[in-house]
């Protein structure tokens, strides 16, 4: 019995970029399931779910292989006039992954991670935006937005901004 050891296999460690690109696939898949951006028109776009608190959509661009979007709700920081929150995305539809590269909750990424950031420092940041985008996603899907909830703002009633 003594001749019998404990063999420990190390685990495949995933890097952080790893991980990051993991958050790209998974929110693609929560984004797609929402509301299946990669087939609509440029223009601005609104889920209404009855609640009082409107998701709005803005199509900004559409490329190639990518759709530049922004998610916010219809709410303005005072101070500064941006929708808060509010979330930039870029979608890729070949590689069907979707990419938070703006977050704006209450503060702008200079104010967060400084002019000059570190790399390291910057990949924090973008796991941060795109974890709080993925959170965001399923709690919208948990409130009842989606595809059948969406109406071009247009037929809304509000204008966009681009």
């Amino acid at each position: 019995m003594s001749k019998v050891l404990a063999r420990c296999v190390p685990l495949p460690k995933l890097s952080r970029f790893g991980w990051l690109m993991g958050l790209y696939a998974e929110n693609h898949a929560r984004l797609q399931r929402l509301f299946e951006p990669a087939d609509l028109a440029c223009g601005g776009y609104v889920s209404s779910i009855g609640d009082g608190l409107d998701l709005r959509i803005d199509v900004l661009a559409r490329h190639a292989y990518t759709v530049e979007l922004r998610m916010s709700y219809g709410l303005v920081d005072p101070q500064t006039g941006l929708f808060d929150p509010s979330a930039n995305l870029r979608l890729y539809n070949d590689a069907r992954q979707v990419e938070a590269t703006h977050c704006y909750a209450g503060r702008r990424w200079q104010d967060v991670i400084g002019m000059f950031p570190p790399p390291e420092r910057i990949l924090d940041h973008r796991l941060r935006m795109n974890t709080f985008l993925g959170k965001w996603l399923q709690y919208l899907a948990e409130q009842g937005h989606g595809v059948a909830t969406l109406r071009p703002a247009s037929q809304v009633g509000i204008e966009t901004a681009a």
